[in-house]
């Protein structure tokens, strides 16, 4: 398949390689559909041959129990979520061997992909994708979830409009220590301003996001100009001080991009109100969805899709978590294009195949802390799609550590609450450390087992307690203020409350999260017991730069006995 433009149209469908399963959990799977930074991606289907996309997770994250249990808890919230064009969550496992995560299947092109084929998309078909995405956005609005990584890459181009997928999964991997593991699927040049300075979030960052993916879709040219990722980001953040230059784009499509892409997210349309706006702009527009080639290639995907369907063999998994389909469309003026949702899957059977859903199938047993909740425009690329909140999905703010309820001999943070011991030997006492403020685009990294602090860090060290960007310091193991300077108080103090997981630098400063005179204690990445008191808090000079730290650190070891 190619492009008007010459340039090839990759197969969205390729076959199956030697490594990859032939079945996961009854699902026979047909085809490869890609690869992502949280695993890879298959075509199966129903009893009834629906098509279905099933992802399955990468080993380094199934081997996280606080991954799965966040990985449970976002699917638990997406499957909440029914409206227009949003691809429903069909199936899942988040406590089995593999973990895995099945969708309907829209054949169709990715929103990028498209751009790379073919260049900037007519006006007409812009209108229409932004009503079409508002108002899908407006589904995921009324159940509480901010989708945080919409761009090009998440909204698919089908033969009956624009469909968004990946709202509310792929922020699970936010909690999990597994970041070093190198899988990058989203970048910034999407996020909203308040994203990017590590803000209060809510649906208005997703209006913001849907303005630059129009302007990108009818020009090809970004906002904030041409640069790297970084470069684009740190922009994005600088909006309250200098909002992009939009003087080049259409001026049927200018004042709608003024309006999404302001600074302040309660000047900004919510969803409704730009869907109505697009389809007043289109009043007695008679143009079809989709022009040529770009309506050529999406019939291209859909006989691909059936030629696959039709050489495979009979069968197929009927799914034992259905939920009941997408409402119909309520309320609203109908779309300028057809509206039909892919065919559900059979209801749920009484009783699900024991091959499928294996009898005495526990949750991995252990707690990982959660981790780099959010990574931004100051100075890295997301991991995987942007932050969550700590629970389902509302919108709320920096992501906290919670931990699974505790059982019998623990507490909320994942430690056994022991009594007071005089054994705990001291490692080193007091050793110095100056924790300086990060630059813009590197990450700051600490490791209070040597202790040691390098300016040229990454996300992800497994060696570090604290990761420390631009705009936000993130607590990798889990940490609290001790009341005292014994370990027994520090001990308690971490069992018992906390600190969030992620701390935006503007809570740094001025009587901030972290003080002078704080006890920060925490249980290390190499198992021992560190108290790093903060001696002095220097404010930078420089706009948007965080606080350096000075301190010293006290490092114990915990009696084998008494270990976590």
């Amino acid at each position: 398949m190619e492009g008007t433009s010459g340039g090839p149209l990759r197969s969205a469908l390729r076959p199956l390689g030697p490594g990859d399963p032939r079945e996961v959990s009854g699902y026979r799977l047909l085809a490869r559909i890609g690869e992502g930074g949280m695993g890879s991606v298959y075509l199966t289907r129903t009893r009834g041959r629906q098509p279905v996309a099933l992802k399955t997770i990468r080993r380094e994250y199934a081997e996280d129990p606080e991954f799965r249990r966040r990985f449970a808890q976002e699917i638990h919230a997406a499957r909440h979520v029914r409206g227009y064009h949003l691809v429903p969550v069909l199936d899942h496992d988040a406590d089995g061997p593999q973990p895995w995560l099945a969708t309907a299947y829209v054949p169709g092109l990715a929103l990028d992909e498209a751009l790379d084929a073919w260049g900037p998309l007519p006006v007409p078909t812009v209108l229409r994708l932004l009503a079409g995405v508002a108002r899908g956005l407006e589904a995921v609005h009324a159940a509480g979830v901010v989708h945080r990584d919409l761009k090009p890459g998440n909204v698919m181009l089908a033969a009956d409009g624009p469909w968004v997928i990946d709202f509310g999964i792929a922020r699970a991997a936010d909690s999990t220590r597994l970041t070093r593991s190198g899988g990058l699927v989203g970048t910034p040049q999407f996020m909203s301003p308040e994203q990017g300075t590590g803000g209060h979030i809510t649906p208005a960052s997703d209006v913001f996001s849907l303005g630059l993916i129009a302007a990108v879709a009818a020009t090809g040219r970004h906002p904030y100009g041409p640069g790297g990722a970084l470069t684009i980001a740190t922009r994005i953040a600088n909006t309250p001080e200098r909002p992009p230059d939009l003087s080049v784009y259409p001026d049927r499509l200018r004042p709608l991009l003024e309006s999404t892409l302001t600074a302040d997210p309660a000047a900004r349309p919510a969803p409704g109100e730009l869907r109505s706006w697009c389809e007043r702009l289109l009043d007695g527009d008679q143009a079809g969805w989709l022009p040529d080639p770009w309506a050529s290639a999406v019939a291209d995907r859909e006989r691909e899709l059936a030629g696959v369907s039709a050489e495979a063999p009979a069968g197929g998994y009927a799914p034992t978590r259905l939920d009941t389909g997408p409402p119909p469309h309520r309320g609203g003026p109908a779309p300028s294009f057809p509206s039909a949702a892919p065919a559900q899957a059979p209801p749920r059977p009484a009783a699900p195949p024991a091959a499928v859903r294996p009898p005495g199938r526990k949750r991995a047993a252990g707690v990982v802390a959660a981790a780099a909740a959010l990574v931004t425009a100051a100075g890295t690329v997301w991991m995987l799609t942007g932050r969550d909140d700590g629970g389902a999905a509302t919108g709320s703010g920096p992501t906290r550590s919670v931990a699974p309820a505790p059982g019998a001999g623990a507490t909320a943070g994942g430690v056994r609450d022991e009594p007071d011991s005089p054994s705990y030997k001291p490692l080193f006492q007091d050793r110095p450390l100056r924790i300086g403020a990060p630059a813009m685009g590197s990450v700051v990294s600490v490791d209070l087992d040597a202790p040691s602090v390098s300016s040229h860090g990454r996300i992800g060290d497994p060696s570090a307690e604290i990761t420390y960007l631009v705009n936000l310091m993130t607590l990798r193991t889990p940490m609290a203020k001790s009341p005292g300077p014994s370990p027994e108080d520090c001990r308690k103090a971490v069992t018992s409350a906390p600190l969030p997981t992620a701390i935006p630098s503007t809570e740094l400063t001025g009587n901030g999260t972290v003080n002078e005179g704080d006890r920060l204690c925490t249980l290390t990445s190499e198992g021992d017991l560190a108290m790093l008191r903060i001696t002095g808090v220097t404010p930078s000079e420089v706009a948007f730069q965080p606080p350096a730290f000075t301190g010293e650190v006290t490092l114990w070891r915990i009696p084998a006995d008494r270990r976590p």
